[in-house]
């Protein structure tokens, strides 16, 4: 293919190619030329046109394909446009003579097709350079459309279209020769013609003024007749041209020249045509004239369906603001339409003209108006409704006037379509619709209340659906609204229209619960319960009214159940009784019912009945959990007496007529939906009786209602649903369209099944006829029922089946196939998903039969249906052989049959069989099947056969896998050729086409990634294929062109070209938004999911080239084609279009796609595009015209002003988008968050000012932090909205900001923090949450957002802190009055949320106060007495009362979170904040409060020390809990303080060790944190921790846990918060076993003894259980630290990759801390030991501390490396000072074990090992802290203290300072120790220390380093002279005072010494002169001795006299000098 991209064709290269692949080189070069012409240089197009026209000429006459002739028609008219255009006319002489050849031969056809092609695309390039033609081409052209075929005449249509195009207004003359020509394409039969021919008429309407002014009529009749027999393409071409006319008739889009009698329409006019055609159809006079006589409506569904469609495009196209000004005008012509009678003749067509206005109503006020525009929309339609229902009730008040059946009738429809529409936008607006409930003038609720008494049923429904909408929008109405319907239903208890209407209502606002999390108060559910039981018991009192209350009573309980099983468990009891009173209690009682009774009578008890099986129907769906045994035994024999009664119902329908059949044929329904629902096993009984009535439903001639659109489609594989066209899939007219396929029944709506209206849905439901939904429920029943069935039973039951297809004819046959087809299949989906087998032979053969009869049926919907159950039948059957004999039995058929209906059935048989088998694994079955299809799909004359048999291709593809991988060339090849050949009057081959590339792409998968040849060919030929589909009109082509891209993107990115794929995508990207949000009818659904999905594929790594290819792209388009979108785009690029496409659109995959989308690009793009990111999200958050839209006024604030004077809300400007809805908002602000969450991750400086300034200098970069202006104005602007929705999104917002800005500081004022100037932007946002009406969620994350605040530090001063503090402490206040005082709107467990957000708020501002309070002792004590101190007070005051709502919450949390086995041990009136009813919805919100409840309660019990004050009453209006936390007054139950200390105590253990054992995996490491502060706090205190350290039990489970929770987190935060509650339980049971022993001791006179009372774990033997010691799980604990920390400690792992021979191991700072604190630990295990105790311990605990320590002077890297070793040798001096040392039971023992730890301390300074000593000092400090702590026993021992010597000696051999220094130190404290260490020491050392000291003279220290090691050895020195004995001392003395003055100086030599030398010599003279005095004899006698010493020390004197009195006295006083030497040296 390389070779075909070349400016000229490459004709050698194509002529060695066969005749396919030479079409495929040509569409390849044709492709590469319409790239490169418009980029080549011009001088080479032109040098190299001649030649390039005549290979396209060749092209041309070639018979080229659909697509081929195409791109050949641009490529050439390009070639014009871009080189010379004088020859073009030649071209067109030459297209028109072969148009006009006549030569009719279907070879020649395409060349011919090719011709007109090329005329359109050349006038649509050139305009008007062709003029001089056109008329000779237009002539040319509408003769050969005379005689065209059906492909001829689409291209004439489609050629005339661009003619029209490029020449515009030149094309007048010719306007009307075309437009009588198109109009008879318009009505073909081609339905392809029909929407080519309605594009030409819409690009004529452009510049022909006649069609929408003097023709407008003729053309509306002609669209009409176009809809006849029309299919969905059709509708949507022909709705947009006639929608686009009548938009033109009224707006004119240019001047229209003045003619007599010639005017502008008017609204009324054009909707008078609509209605017209809507109304009459396109029938002429006569035929209409007789129709009406005939009493029959002549108009056809489609026909409405397009006029409906057409409006929507009429009232698109002229705009929102069009439709917000006229719409009380087109609300009346619209209503007035509805209400015709010829629209409502029969129910059906009520139905489907009802639907039509919802949907012009619901397409236009639902996408075209913003919210204002919305609630203005509202006002008129409850006007709209005020006045029918006025009319009405006028009526029915005067005597004389009655009401007639047409007006209700008319009104009904009215009322129903306004309703609904109402009930929709109100559910659009949320909680913004509030202004409107509260707009009096208006009287919305009023007005919808009223409807409830019409005398229709359908209004009455539609007025409580409405209700249902308010509910859901806004939360707080529906408890007002349940309140007041139950008040008039009591009232109104004797009017039949009040009881219907009201119970209705009351019904469909319980339904609204499911979708209001707020819920409402649990004692309406009692209050509806006890309405029901009154209606039901009253209803047998008045006849008038009995079907009334029967249905209404029944349809209260049915509505009761979906409150769920909290709320109807109270209730069950009683709704037992009334279902038994409902049915009879035998069979022999149901008998003699029969025997009695009239029509009325029976019509009442089955609508009982039925009621009575509805609400069992609703237990078992919404409360399964209460369906216990003895529930279902009682309810079983009414079932049974219920089935038994089905078998009668023909007698009572034939004894009392056809009245009744309507209600026998919804018991059978309520019967067959109950029976579905419950095990078959229980009702075995009753399935002879079951399976009877089925067979009669399913196949008898009563009930031929035949739901196939409810039956089929749900069997069929979502796959085979697309050979059905696009009339099954998703689409934006599914409301109405369905219309179209629902045969006779039409399409469901709300009065055929009043009890749907309270099911959990958005849209009002549209349950099917009675008879439909029986014949239903009959087939789901049918296929529960039949797998448990007898052998026997199952196949007499499939032959009936089988012989009544065969015997009956006609309607009748169709019926009962389809009827029993889709029972046996849905039979087999139950028995495939249950993994249960069908049966023997017998069973087989006639279901076999069943799905083969059905498998040839004429329906092509029950075809995919039997292809499916006969992939189910084997899948259930598991046979290899039976699916091969299925297989051959297909081939076979295939190979005789013609007809195209046997040979779609088959084939498609052949791709499902091995669906559910694991695919296809046998190569020969595998090339059978591919070579049938093959065939198959290459039958010209049957494009439907096509389509199948590709469709079954690409399902073989997917399922042979690897196995298909020797077919994929030729596959490829014959899905190329058709591609090339298809006309694109076969949209539905090409999509098979489509499906077929798609599966052969994810055949290939990652092998397209290949470099070789074949792969290349193939990569190639899956490009070209998309290409070809690219361009292709068809919309559903295109999406599967996008979705191969995608595929071909994913698994071979570098081989897709992004250059051509991304702008192509972009193109279609806005062409689609543009399309949404000019005209809903534009674009396919398919197409833009295709689109947005792959645009969401190419943002994830294309960001910047997508965004950057949109914008570009929008100038590149057509003028004409703009609207307004391309603004948008250029000014907020593409993704600001996807916001604007997101707001229009209500597709929630689509939806999701777009916001998916949306985060990938703002990911990847937000941090290098900051800014434009946050103005875009913050024009979406402007962009509503609602007055909720606001900004904020920038004020001087002052600092006593109040926030609502300092801000107020104003009108933003309009900005790139207009009129938002809320949810777009909401996701901006969710964008926004994102955006600051992703920074975090970023460059530090987005949360730095001055960072950010600095880089923003040098660097043209952006930062968060310098929108923080913008981020807290987004965010007050969303938390002061008025949908609630966007407030609770706004504070989410604003408690991201406070955490991620709280610790920026503001660079120009030091000391505070950049938030502290928005301080009271945060109040004014958070005051209206805290409102009155403010609903509990808001004000509960309102709290959350105050405690950030408070505790973030941003704001010091009190003043300030108060403002917020006053909203937490009003709250606290409401949450006083307790739960007696319930909120009338919510539930009950709302008060529970915001009461735990309220305490959960204060316990984190406590928190906080208290630890910044302990702060204090840090080095700016001032800043923590300020902050901490200052939060303190504000919780000070109120802490009383907080203490006991604190210690409460977490009773009632503590018992919430009891097993279901102690649930009779809960109180019955429930907890503190919660009550017995709302226990479940409680325990979330408990989940979520707790632990920092348990903190502070842990804190304040802290800071009482457990010491019980008066604290006043806590104005609770009830008790704190239900044991008052041992508050009780009575004299019974006071409870001592040290009683209630113990269960508080109790309490906060209980809570946190149960959390901590099974921590949840919501808030993990925020709760397990809690835990252990809160354990922490409380072990701080010497009560809690004695009574810990008293029970061992209680210890050692908690170290358990804590032992589990190290193990299992590896947050660092969590295991030192372990190891420091760990060290604080081993500190008390110290505390414990010290006081023990020290009460011993007292009590046996043996205070003075030396042995220690053998108290403490080992007892006598020494033995430490594991599970029961508390010092084995420490030392566990402790061990599992340092051996994840160091694994060289195991032996174990000493060798693994882990161990020794590992690469270096290195610990941060936080596990230096851990190994420190196990350390620490380890070494106090031994002092709460008995001795014998000890002794097993110690062996361990000096192994675990030597090995950290030979760890640590091996050069182990630690980032805080002081620490450790510090802490090691701490640990080491407690072990060796431990008493236990000295014991007398352990002494011995202890010796030992010691001295074996000290040949091992030394054995670590051999070298000889692989890994030298690095460290050395640590090990001599080790050793001396041996010496000095250790017994003398323990080291005088030879050889130890020999080496000891040595170790020191040869140290101080050292040439290291360092290493000499602390030699000599370490030396100084072992002279100073006992005298039976210190001896040995002194003895072999001494010599050394003075050699050393002696040589300084010679060698004085040059560094500072050198000269500290000097001094060191004088110290050690000193000391020995300190060690030895008074005898010996002068002889010492005498040894050091010769070295102290050999370190002294002369003059000369002191000032040019260095700086070491000189500190030397000045160090010297101090120490002579302090002991001098000290030892006065011998330095006299020694100074006597030696006259040279004495001389140098006085001239060293004398100079440091003068040196001194130099700086002393002032150079210019001079006086009598007095050496103060004499005085110091006067020692003689």
């Amino acid at each position: 293919m390389e070779q075909a991209h070349s400016l000229l064709l490459n004709e050698d290269a194509c002529s060695r190619l066969g005749e396919h692949q030479r079409a495929e080189f040509v569409f390849e070069w044709l492709r590469f030329l319409k790239k490169l012409l418009p980029v080549a240089d011009r001088a080479d197009v032109k040098q190299n046109q001649k030649r390039l026209v005549e290979q396209l000429t060749t092209i041309l006459t070639g018979s080229p394909g659909p697509s081929t002739r195409w791109l050949l028609a641009h490529c050439l008219a390009l070639l014009y446009r871009v080189g010379d255009s004088f020859t073009s006319s030649l071209t067109v002489g030459r297209c028109n003579d072969i148009i006009r050849s006549k030569d009719d031969s279907p070879s020649f056809l395409p060349s011919r097709l090719a011709a007109v092609a090329c005329l359109g695309a050349m006038y649509e390039q050139l305009g008007r350079l062709l003029i001089s033609s056109f008329k000779e081409t237009m002539a040319n052209l509408l003769k050969a459309l005379k005689g065209a075929e059906s492909q001829g005449r689409y291209e004439i249509m489609l050629c005339i279209e661009k003619i029209l195009k490029g020449l515009g207004v030149s094309a007048v003359p010719c306007h009307r020769d075309i437009f009588k020509a198109t109009r008879t394409c318009l009505t073909d039969r081609s339905m392809a013609v029909r929407c080519a021919a309605a594009k030409c008429l819409l690009e004529l309407q452009r510049e022909a003024v006649f069609l929408w002014s003097t023709e407008l009529e003729n053309v509306a009749s002609l669209c009409y007749r176009a809809f006849e027999g029309s299919n969905y393409d059709v509708r949507i071409a022909v709705s947009r041209l006639l929608g686009t006319l009548l938009a033109s008739s009224l707006e004119p889009k240019q001047a229209i020249a003045p003619r007599p009698g010639s005017r502008r329409s008017c609204l009324e006019e054009v909707m008078e045509l609509v209605s017209s055609g809507f109304l009459r159809g396109c029938a002429g006079f006569l035929r209409a004239s007789g129709d009406l006589l005939k009493g029959m409506n002549s108009v056809s569904r489609d026909v409405r369906v397009g006029i409906t469609q057409a409006c929507v495009v009429f009232i698109s196209t002229l705009g929102g603001a069009w439709l917000e000004a006229h719409f009380p005008s087109l609300l009346s012509l619209l209503m007035d339409l509805v209400s015709h009678t010829r629209a409502t003749q029969n129910p059906v067509d009520a139905v489907c003209s009802r639907r039509c206005v919802s949907f012009i109503l619901r397409a236009s006020v639902g996408s075209l108006l913003g919210e204002k525009a919305q609630i203005a929309a509202a006002k008129e339609i409850c006007q709209a409704i005020s006045k029918q229902n006025r009319a009405v009730a006028l009526c029915e008040g005067n005597v004389e006037t009655r009401v007639s059946n047409t007006d209700v009738a008319a009104s009904q429809h009215v009322l129903v379509c306004a309703l609904l529409e109402l009930g929709s936008v109100l559910q659009d607006l949320g909680s913004s619709a509030a202004p409107l409930l509260h707009d009096a003038s208006t009287g919305m609720l009023d007005t919808v209340i009223s409807v409830l008494l019409h005398p229709s049923v359908s209004a009455r429904l539609a007025a409580a659906w409405c209700l249902r909408c308010v509910a859901i929008a806004i939360p707080a109405q529906l408890a007002v609204l349940l309140d007041r319907c139950s008040e008039r239903l009591n009232a109104l208890k004797s009017c039949p229209k009040a009881v219907a209407g009201y119970s209705a209502a009351i019904a469909a606002l319980l339904g609204a619960v499911q979708h209001c999390p707020l819920g409402i108060p649990h004692i309406k559910g009692k209050v509806v319960m006890g309405l029901a039981e009154d209606l039901l018991r009253s209803a047998a009192q008045n006849s008038r009214i009995s079907i009334q209350r029967t249905q209404g009573g029944w349809l209260l309980l049915s509505a009761l159940m979906t409150l769920g099983p909290t709320v109807v468990e109270h209730h069950l009891p009683r709704m037992l009784l009334l279902w038994k009173c409902a049915f009879p209690q035998s069979v022999k009682e149901l008998d003699s019912e029969l025997r009695r009774g009239d029509s009325f009578t029976w019509q009442v008890t089955l609508e009982g009945r039925s009621g009575a099986l509805c609400a069992m129907k609703n237990l078992v769906v919404h409360c399964k959990v209460l369906l216990s045994d003895d529930v279902i035994c009682r309810v079983l024999p009414l079932l049974s007496c219920a089935v038994a009664l089905l078998t009668q119902l023909s007698s009572l329908v034939k004894s009392y007529g056809n009245q009744l059949k309507n209600a026998v044929t919804v018991f059978r329904l309520r019967v067959y939906e109950i029976l579905a629902l419950l095990p078959p096993k229980s009702y075995e009984e009753c399935f002879d009786t079951v399976l009877k009535q089925l067979w009669h439903d399913l196949t008898g001639p009563e009930n031929m209602a035949c739901a196939e659109l409810s039956l089929l489609p749900t069997l069929c594989h979502n796959q085979d649903l697309a050979l059905l066209g696009p009339a099954l899939q998703d689409m934006d007219q599914q409301y109405i369209e369905e219309q179209l396929h629902g045969g006779s029944i039409g399409g469901g709506t709300l009065e055929y099944d009043p009890f749907t209206i309270f099911v959990k849905a958005q849209v009002v439901p549209a349950p099917l006829p009675p008879p439909a939904a029986l014949t239903v429920a009959a087939v789901q029943l049918f296929g529960v029922i039949f797998p448990h069935l007898t052998i026997q039973q199952r196949a007499q039951v499939l032959e009936q089946f089988c012989e009544c297809v065969r015997l009956l004819k006609g309607a009748r046959q169709q019926t009962a196939q389809v009827h029993a087809t889709t029972a046996f299949c849905c039979t087999l989906k139950g028995l495939a998903l249950d993994h249960e087998t069908l049966g023997p032979e017998e069973v087989q053969k006639p279901g076999l039969s069943l799905l083969l009869g059905a498998l040839e049926s004429s329906n092509p919907l029950l075809r995919c249906v039997a292809a499916e159950g006969l992939a189910r039948l084997a899948q259930v059957l598991n046979e290899p052989n039976f699916t091969v004999s299925l297989s051959l039995m297909s081939f076979d058929k295939l190979k005789i049959a013609r007809d195209a209906v046997t040979r779609t059935g088959h084939s498609l048989a052949l791709g499902c069989l091995y669906r559910y088998m694991g695919g296809i694994s046998s190569p020969q079955h595998l090339s059978a099947c591919v070579g049938v299809l093959f065939t198959l799909s290459q039958d010209n004359t049957s494009p439907e056969v096509q389509m199948w048999s590709l469709h079954s291709l690409s399902m073989v593809v997917d399922l042979a896998g690897p196995l298909y991988r020797s077919h994929i060339d030729a596959s490829l090849t014959l899905v190329l050729r058709l591609l090339l050949l298809t006309p694109h009057t076969h949209v539905e081959v090409q999509q098979s086409l489509g499906r077929c590339l798609n599966a052969l792409i994810t055949s290939l998968g990652p092998d397209l990634q290949g470099e070789g040849a074949g792969v290349c060919a193939v990569r190639t030929s899956c490009l070209v294929g998309c290409a070809v589909m690219q361009d292709s009109p068809d919309c559903l082509v295109q999406a599967q062109a996008i979705t191969c891209l995608q595929q071909l993107h994913m698994f071979s990115p570098r081989h897709v070209n992004l250059a051509s794929l991304v702008p192509s995508l972009c193109v279609k990207t806005i062409l689609c938004v543009m399309y949404v949000q000019v005209n809903l009818c534009s674009l396919y659904l398919s197409l833009r999911r295709a689109v947005v999905a792959c645009l969401r594929q190419l943002a994830q790594r294309e960001t910047v080239e997508v965004s950057e290819h949109a914008v570009a792209l929008v100038k590149e388009l057509p003028r004409r084609d703009n609207t307004q979108l391309d603004v948008t785009i250029k000014e907020v690029g593409l993704e600001g279009a996807l916001f604007s496409l997101l707001d229009r659109e209500s597709d929630p995959r689509l939806r999701q796609d777009i916001k998916d989308t949306l985060v990938q690009m703002m990911s990847s793009a937000a941090e290098s595009e900051l800014a434009h990111w946050l103005k875009l999200c913050k024009d979406v958050l402007s962009a509503s015209s609602d007055l909720a839209a606001t900004t904020l006024v920038e004020t001087n604030q002052e600092e006593d002003a109040d926030d609502s004077s300092a801000f107020h809300a104003k009108h933003e400007h309009s900005g790139p988008f207009n009129n938002l809805r809320w949810s777009t908002r909401v996701f901006a602000v969710e964008c926004v968050c994102r955006i600051i969450v992703q920074c975090e991750s970023g460059d530090p400086a987005h949360f730095d000012m001055v960072l950010a300034q600095e880089q923003r200098l040098h660097e043209s970069t952006d930062f968060l932090v310098l929108h923080l202006a913008d981020l807290v104005r987004m965010a007050f602007m969303a938390a002061t909205d008025h949908s609630e929705q966007l407030r609770l999104a706004g504070l989410q917002m604003l408690l991201v900001i406070i955490h991620k800005f709280a610790s920026v500081t503001e660079p120009e004022f030091p000391g505070h923090v950049i938030l502290e100037q928005y301080q009271a932007i945060v109040g004014a946002a958070l005051r209206p949450a805290f409102s009155v009406d403010a609903p509990p969620d808001v004000t509960a994350k309102a709290c959350q957002v105050c405690s950030a605040w408070i505790t973030s530090g941003v704001v010091s001063d009190l003043r300030d802190l108060r403002r917020v503090h006053q909203l937490l402490a009003s709250s606290l206040v409401k949450v006083q009055g307790g739960r007696d005082v319930p909120n009338p709107f919510y539930n009950e467990s709302t008060f529970t949320m915001e009461t735990l957000a309220v305490l959960k708020a204060w316990a984190e501002v406590y928190i906080v106060a208290v630890q910044s309070t302990r702060q204090k002792e840090s080095p700016d004590p001032g800043t923590a007495e300020t902050a901490g101190s200052g939060l303190l007070k504000l919780v000070q005051g109120d802490l009383a009362t907080l203490s006991r709502l604190w210690l409460a919450a977490l009773q009632d949390h503590a018992l919430l979170t009891l097993p279901p086995t102690y649930a009779s041990q809960l109180p019955t009136t429930g907890g503190s904040f919660y009550s017995a009813e709302i226990m479940e919805q409680a325990r979330q919100h408990y989940c979520f409060a707790w632990a920092p409840i348990l903190h502070a309660t842990a804190l304040w019990l802290n800071s009482t020390e457990f010491i019980m004050v008066d604290e006043g009453p806590a104005n609770l209006s009830r008790p704190v809990t239900p044991t008052s936390m041992g508050q009780s007054t009575t004299l019974a139950s006071i409870k001592s303080p040290e009683d209630v200390n113990t269960e508080r105590l109790h309490l906060i253990l209980g809570i946190s060790v149960e959390f901590l054992c099974s921590p949840h995996s919501q808030n993990q490491m925020e709760n397990i944190t809690s835990c252990l502060h809160a354990l922490q706090a409380l072990l701080n205190v010497p009560w809690p921790r004695s009574k810990v350290g008293n029970d061992q039990a209680l210890t050692v489970e908690l170290l358990s846990v804590l032992h589990r929770l190290i193990v299992t987190r590896e947050y660092p935060g969590v295991q030192l918060a372990v190891l420091e509650l760990v060290r604080q339980v081993v500190c008390a049971a110290q505390e414990h076993v010290r006081e023990k022993r020290h009460s011993a001791e007292v009590d046996d006179g043996a205070a003075e003894k030396e042995t220690v009372p053998e108290f403490g774990e080992g007892r006598d033997t020494g033995g430490l259980v594991p599970g029961k010691s508390l010092v084995f799980g420490a030392m566990e604990l402790c061990l599992c630290i340092l051996v994840r920390k160091l694994p060289q400690l195991s032996p174990r792992l000493a060798g693994s990759p882990t161990g020794q021979g590992a690469l270096p191991w290195s610990l941060n700072d936080s596990d230096c801390k851990l190994v420190t604190l196990a350390l620490c630990i380890l070494s106090e295990l031994p002092s709460i030991c008995s001795p014998e105790g000890s002794v097993s311990v110690l062996p361990t605990v000096l192994y675990l501390l030597l090995g950290v320590l030979k760890e640590l002077v091996r050069g182990f890297v630690a980032a805080n490396r002081g620490i450790l070793v510090s802490g090691a040798l701490q640990a080491l001096r407690n072990v060796l000072s431990s008493p236990m040392s000295r014991a007398e039971k352990s002494r011995a023992a202890w010796v030992e074990f010691l001295r074996s730890a000290l040949s091992t301390l030394l054995e670590c300074w051999d070298t000889d090992k692989m890994e030298p000593v690095e460290d050395e000092e640590t090990l001599l400090t080790a050793l001396t802290i041996f010496l000095l702590s250790a017994s003398a026993e323990v080291i005088t021992v030879e050889p130890l203290q020999s080496l000891c010597v040595g170790k020191f000696q040869a140290s101080l051999e050292s040439k290291d300072p360092m290493l000499l220094s602390r030699s000599y130190q370490l030396l100084a404290s072992v002279f100073q120790g006992p005298t039976a260490v210190a001896g040995p020491f002194i003895q072999a050392l001494g010599g050394q220390l003075v050699g050393y000291l002696q040589q300084v003279e010679k060698s004085r220290p040059q560094t500072a380093t050198e000269l500290q090691a000097v001094q060191d050895g004088v110290r050690a020195m000193e000391a020995l002279v300190l060690a030895a004995e008074e005898t010996h001392r002068p002889q010492l003395v005498t040894v050091l005072l010769p070295i102290l003055v050999s370190f002294l100086l002369d003059e000369n030599t002191l000032a040019s010494a260095p700086a070491a030398s000189r500190s030397l010599h000045e160090s010297a003279l101090r120490d002579l002169m302090r002991i001098g005095p000290q030892h006065s004899a011998v330095f006299k006698t020694l100074m006597a001795s030696a006259p040279h010493m004495k001389a140098r020390l006085e001239a060293a004197i004398k100079g440091n006299q003068e040196s001194v009195s130099a700086k002393a006295t002032p150079p210019q006083v001079s006086g009598k000098h007095i050496p103060s030497i004499q005085l110091k040296t006067n020692f003689l």
